[in-house]
C-alpha cells in the first residue's frame, strides 16, 4: 500500500512514535506530577488545582477505592459528571487504584444508564446529585454497590462551594429529592483515603483502562475497550503532532466539551495534562454569555470544540471583545467543521480551525491537519504518525486515489476489541489487522483524506452520534404509534436533528404527546424535533423501512468538512 502522506512528515513530524516509553498513563501522570508540580493544572469557576493537588487528591481517592471499598485491578468504576474539578481527581484515582473507568453522559435516562453500569459491571459509581434520581430507578438491575455522590461546587474555594451549591439546589431547582442508602459522598471519601496504604499496580500496555460506549448498526450500545497502550499511543502521536506549536508548562487551553467524550478527554485532559497546560473547565457552555464572560478571564492558547459550538460562540456579540491574542491552536472535531463558520472564526480570532477526525475506537485520532495550515480545507488531515489509512472497497481491495470506499485505519491506538462482544469485534476488524469505520471517503495524491458520506444510517447531532435503530425502538413502544422511522435532517445549529415518520395505531396521537414520550425515554439530543404523520412508509420487497427514501441527501447535511464523531463510531480526534 502506497503511503503519499510520508512526505509531510519531513516538516517536523516523526513517521512513528515509540509507545514503549511509557509503560502506562500511570507513567505519563507521574512525570506530570514532578515536572509541573506547582503549576496550575485545571480551574473552574473561580477555583484552580495545580498538578501537586491533582496528585495528592487523585491518591486520595485511589487509596479510598482500593482500601475502603475493597476494589481490585480490573475492576469498574463509573463515572457520571460534567466538566467540574472531581472528575479529572476520580479518573486520577480510578487509574492509579488499577480500575477501569466507565464514562457515562450525565444526561442519560434511566434506561440508557442501565444498561451501560449492566454491561459493563461497573462496581462503583461516581455521580452527581443532579442525576440521582436517575440512579436511584436502575440501580437495583445493576453490579454497582458503591455510590460516590457530590455536588457541583463541592470542590470549590469557600465561599464558592457554598453559594454554587445552594443556588443550583435551592433557587434554580436542579436536583430532584432523592434517597438511596448507603451513599458516601466524594469530599469523604477523599478524607477517608488517607491510610497510607495505597498500593499502585504496575500497569502495562495491556491493561484496559477505559471503556468508552459507543453505538452500533443496531444501535445496541458497545464498549471500546481501550488499553493503556492505545491511550499512551495516542496521546504520543498527537504530542509529536503539535509539539512545533505548543510549550510545555505554558499552556491554557479552554475546555467546553464534556470530558466523558473521547475528543475531551484526550485531547484535552490527557494530552494538555502531559504537556504541564492548564485546563479551563466550562461546565455549561451552552449558557454562551456566561461562557464568553469565562474566556475574557484567560490569556488561553488553545480551544477545542464542535462546528456548532464556534457558531454558537460567533454569533454572541460579546465574544468580539474576547483576547485573542494568545491563540495558537483551534482543534475542530465531533462534526464537520463548516467553511462559513471556519472563515469567520479565522477572520475574528487570527487562528485558523484544524480540523481532525478519529473514533472512539481509536481512542480517538487518526488523521489531523498539519498545525502548520493557514486557511481551511475542508479534509480532515493526513494519517498521524504510527497509522496507516487506506480506503478500501467491499471486497476489502484498496482503492485508487480520488475513488470512494471505506476508511479504514491501522496503528497501534485501535482498540482491543469491544466489550464481551466478539462478534461484534469480527465484524470491525479485518484480517490484517485494520479497523473499519464506516465512513466512505477517499484519499487525494497527497494523502489528504476527504469524507465524503456515512456508510450507515448514523445520524449526527452537534457530534454525537444518534443511531436510528435505537430512537425507532424506544418510540416504537408507545402503543399509539404503528410504524415508525427515524432519519437525520439538516439544521443550521446543530449539523442535523432527528425527524420521526410516524404511522398512526390510534388516530387520536398528537405530536405533543411523542414529543413527551421522547423526552421521557430518551437523552436529549436523540429526540426527534421533526415529525411527520403518514399512512404508510416506504418498504423495500422484503418488508424493510427504506430510510434513503425518507431522508435529505447526506451531501446537503455535511457540508464542505470532513465528518467525525465523539463518543460513536466517528468521533472527534
Amino acid at each position: 500500500m502506497k503511503k503519499p502522506w510520508l512526505k509531510h512528515y519531513e516538516a517536523g513530524v516523526p513517521e512513528t512514535i515509540d509507545p514503549n516509553r511509557y509503560s502506562s498513563i500511570l507513567q505519563v501522570f507521574d512525570e506530570s506530577f514532578k515536572s509541573y508540580e506547582s503549576l496550575p493544572a485545571f480551574a473552574n469557576m473561580g477555583t484552580t488545582i495545580t498538578y501537586g493537588d491533582l496528585r495528592d487528591q487523585g491518591f486520595k481517592f485511589a487509596d479510598y477505592l482500593q482500601n475502603e471499598l475493597k476494589l481490585q485491578r480490573g475492576d469498574r468504576v463509573a463515572i457520571m459528571l460534567p466538566n467540574i474539578l472531581q472528575y479529572p481527581v476520580a479518573i486520577v484515582g480510578a487509574l492509579h487504584a488499577g480500575c477501569v473507568v466507565v464514562n457515562c453522559n450525565p444526561l442519560y435516562t434511566p434506561r440508557e444508564l442501565e444498561f451501560q453500569l449492566k454491561d459493563s459491571g461497573a462496581k462503583a459509581l461516581v455521580i452527581f446529585e443532579n442525576a440521582m434520581t436517575t440512579l436511584e430507578k436502575v440501580i437495583a438491575n445493576t453490579s454497582v454497590k458503591h455510590v460516590i455522590t457530590t455536588q457541583i461546587g463541592d470542590r470549590l474555594n469557600f465561599p464558592k462551594n457554598l453559594i454554587v451549591n445552594f443556588v443550583i439546589k435551592k433557587v434554580k431547582k436542579m436536583v430532584p429529592e432523592w434517597n438511596l442508602s448507603g451513599t458516601v459522598t466524594f469530599n469523604a471519601a477523599l478524607a477517608k483515603g488517607n491510610s497510607g496504604r495505597l498500593r499502585v499496580p504496575k500497569l502495562t500496555h495491556k491493561d484496559l483502562a477505559f471503556l468508552q460506549y459507543t453505538g452500533g448498526t443496531t444501535g445496541v450500545s458497545k464498549g471500546a475497550e481501550l488499553t493503556h497502550g492505545n491511550v499512551v499511543a495516542n496521546m504520543m502521536q498527537a504530542f509529536v503532532w503539535i509539539k512545533g506549536q505548543l510549550r510545555p508548562g505554558e499552556e491554557v487551553i479552554i475546555t467546553p466539551l464534556p470530558l466523558y467524550h473521547i475528543f475531551s478527554l484526550t485531547a484535552n485532559f490527557l494530552i494538555f495534562s502531559s504537556l504541564g497546560g492548564l485546563n479551563v473547565l466550562i461546565t455549561n457552555p451552552r449558557d454562551v454569555p456566561g461562557f464568553v464572560k469565562e474566556l475574557k478571564k484567560w490569556k488561553f492558547t488553545a480551544i477545542t470544540g464542535v462546528n456548532s459550538l464556534f457558531n454558537l460562540l460567533l454569533n454572541e456579540e460579546s465574544v468580539k471583545s474576547v483576547d485573542f491574542s494568545q491563540l495558537r491552536l483551534t482543534l475542530g472535531g465531533g462534526m464537520a467543521v463548516q467553511r462559513p463558520v471556519a472563515e469567520r472564526w479565522a477572520e475574528l480570532t487570527k487562528c485558523p480551525i484544524i480540523e481532525a477526525y478519529g473514533l472512539t475506537e481509536t481512542a480517538p485520532a487518526a488523521c489531523v491537519n498539519p498545525m502548520t495550515n493557514t486557511q481551511f480545507n475542508g479534509l480532515i488531515g493526513l494519517p498521524i504518525s504510527s497509522t496507516e489509512v487506506a480506503i478500501r472497497n467491499d471486497d476489502n481491495e484498496d482503492c485508487k486515489y480520488g475513488e470512494v470506499g471505506e476508511i479504514c485505519i491501522r496503528g497501534p491506538q485501535v482498540m482491543r476489541g469491544y466489550w464481551n462482544r466478539p462478534d461484534e469485534t469480527a465484524k470491525v476488524m479485518t484480517s490484517d489487522g485494520f479497523f473499519k469505520s464506516g465512513d466512505l471517503g477517499f484519499m487525494n495524491a497527497d494523502g489528504y483524506v476527504k469524507i465524503v458520506d456515512r456508510k450507515k444510517d448514523m445520524i449526527l447531532v452537534s457530534g454525537f452520534n444518534v443511531y436510528p435503530n435505537e430512537v425507532e425502538e424506544v418510540m416504537i413502544t408507545n402503543p399509539k404509534i404503528l410504524e415508525c422511522a427515524a432519519v437525520g435532517v439538516p439544521n443550521d445549529h446543530s449539523g442535523e436533528v432527528v425527524k420521526l415518520f410516524v404511522v398512526k395505531k390510534d388516530p387520536s396521537l398528537t405530536e405533543a404527546e411523542l414529543i413527551a414520550f421522547a423526552k421521557a425515554n430518551l437523552t436529549g439530543y436523540k429526540c426527534p424535533k421533526h415529525f411527520e404523520f403518514r399512512t404508510e412508509l416506504p418498504k423495500s420487497n422484503v418488508g424493510k423501512i427504506l430510510r434513503k427514501e425518507l431522508r435529505v441527501p447526506v451531501a446537503e447535511v455535511a457540508g464542505a468538512g470532513g465528518l467525525a464523531v465523539v463518543g460513536g463510531k466517528r468521533n472527534a480526534a
